[in-house]
């Protein structure tokens, strides 16, 4: 919000339409439900992070979501038994 607008009463500032940077703001859609970045204004509901959280959850889960779980993919080796067994006898391996 520029600084003059800071100053108005909140009652006007309701009335006007939510802006992030300037550009006029999309209200949240069902995804968004339970992220800390939801700011209400007057009865609607939108993004604090992103000017429009369609486009954010298009192609998968928003990167600044802060209510999704993330998944950290572990990476399982294969080991060949034979060094594994000649590691164990040098004493070295994990």
């Amino acid at each position: 919000m520029p600084h003059v607008l800071k100053s108005l009463d909140p009652a006007i500032l309701a009335k006007l339409p939510p802006t992030l940077s300037g550009n006029p703001a999309h209200r949240i859609v069902d995804a968004c439900v339970g992220c800390a970045h939801i700011q209400d204004i007057g009865d609607q509901r939108y993004c604090k992070a992103f000017v429009d959280p369609a486009a954010k959850w298009q192609f998968g889960p928003c990167n600044l979501g802060t209510h999704v779980v993330r998944k950290i993919a572990t990476e399982t080796r294969k080991v060949n038994p034979q060094k594994a067994s000649k590691k164990a006898m040098k004493g070295g391996g994990k």
